[in-house]
């Protein structure tokens, strides 16, 4: 019997109606001869109201309390999801994170995983029975404290129980059927991918798409699990994300299979923000004192641009992106610096978004970003910022022009099906 791991996201198990479809499911792969081990996400928008219940009560939350709180949401649907696989006739375990073997380091909110030792899984298995693990959340080694992953934290705990089981796969439900050429809520011809590297997975992810959690592909390659995403509410085939190699033989056997697409597909992400350092001093020590204030903070940037030394003052301008969320703790960790370093002034522009363009064979096919610019000129969208990497272009347009530059970019590039192929069920997307 082979093993399979499947997490269900909270559009999954929004509801007791919703809890009992994904509970069907699960008996049905049982039904089919394999071990099962399901992760769950909180249902619907729990975490989220939990959040809110916690800011109610405290303006500033401990982090040890705030975690043992969230950790509450999934509890809640691995019980209920268990209780519904008890009224079909099949024998399920629920267990925490801690229960489940998932060991952490001591960081509250944003806890790394570095062990899985999933004895009572197995234990659960070899009964016979079907093992359901609260995503999310693990123990620390160190303090024995409840730690969480941070938010998409469930998609990791699913990958790293699918490889500490030897599993034959790890299913990604949401609530659309895989991954897509751009987000359905703005470009509704967005073509499913049937199969994508864990490469291009991981550039999409980091520029905003809303398909996987970051760590839980880096996690997933790392070890060669592969992962199909689907949707919960359909049986349809989903995306699988393996190895650039598996990708390739794949497409060389399909049956009069074409050369692979340049372009996977198009990532947008409107939370991010900019902030231009005027007038630095172009000696230096300069960008490195301004990049260690930065890291000091916890804060991770993203693209970085300086301009060419003006040669009557010798200053220089930096540019950089980060998180919005964490914009105004960078510029007041930077407003500390001016004096020492003497940089003229600091800018913060709130009102950015970036759109990308993924695809592992821009690499060998000249003129990609030359079209992706055009598109954006024709589209009447101006460019602040480009970053580029082998298999992905970047830039960072005005916020309010973040969906257009989406749709211009995903026809400029012939990314669209001739039928509609992206329905979001759930409405979210996860």
């Amino acid at each position: 019997m082979g093993i399979v791991v499947q997490k269900y996201g909270g559009s999954s198990v929004a509801d007791a109606e919703s809890v009992k479809r994904v509970a069907r499911r699960i008996v049905e792969t049982k039904k089919a001869g394999n071990q099962v081990v399901v992760v769950v996400s909180a249902m619907g928008d729990t975490t989220d109201d939990l959040i809110d219940l916690a800011n109610q009560v405290s303006p500033l939350p401990p982090a040890r309390e705030l975690d043992m709180l969230l950790t509450a949401g999934e509890r809640i649907s691995m019980a209920v999801l268990a209780m519904a696989i008890h009224d079909l006739g099949h024998e399920a375990r629920s267990f925490t994170g801690s229960q489940a073997g998932v060991i952490t380091d001591a960081e509250h909110g944003r806890a790394k995983i570095i062990d899985v030792t999933p004895g009572r899984i197995q234990a659960a298995l070899a009964e016979g029975s079907i093992a359901i693990v609260a995503g999310f959340q693990g123990v620390s080694q160190t303090t024995k404290d409840i730690t969480t992953l941070g938010r998409g934290g469930s998609d990791t705990t699913a990958v790293a129980l699918a490889v500490a089981l030897a599993a034959d796969v790890c299913e990604i439900y949401s609530d659309v059927d895989g991954i897509f050429t751009a987000d359905p809520r703005i470009e509704p011809r967005a073509r499913k991918v049937p199969r994508i590297s864990y490469e291009e997975t991981l550039e999409m992810a980091a520029q905003g798409a809303k398909i996987l959690h970051l760590r839980c592909v880096e996690y997933a390659r790392r070890y060669d699990m592969p992962i199909h995403v689907r949707s919960s509410f359909s049986d349809k085939e989903g995306t699988w994300v393996t190895s650039a190699e598996k990708v390739q033989s794949e497409n060389d056997s399909q049956e009069n299979a074409m050369e692979a697409a340049i372009i996977t597909g198009v990532a947008h992400d409107r939370s991010q923000a900019k902030i231009t350092i005027v007038g630095v001093p172009d000696k230096p020590g300069e960008a490195a004192a301004i990049f260690r204030a930065v890291a000091d903070a916890q804060i991770n940037i993203d693209m970085i641009v300086q301009n060419v030394s003006a040669a009557a003052t010798s200053l220089t301008d930096i540019s950089f992106t980060l998180p919005r969320g964490e914009g105004q703790t960078a510029v007041t960790a930077l407003a500390r610096l001016q004096d020492s370093v003497g940089f003229a002034a600091l800018q913060y522009d709130d009102s950015v978004g970036k759109v990308s363009i993924v695809g592992a064979g821009m690499s060998s096919s000249p003129g990609i970003s030359a079209r992706f610019f055009e598109a954006l000129s024709d589209a009447g969208i101006n460019i602040g910022m480009i970053s580029t990497s082998e298999i992905r272009v970047s830039v960072v347009v005005a916020e309010t022009q973040v969906e257009e530059a989406v749709r211009a970019a995903h026809a400029a590039f012939d990314l669209g099906s001739d039928e509609v192929e992206a329905v979001v069920y759930g409405g979210t997307g996860r």
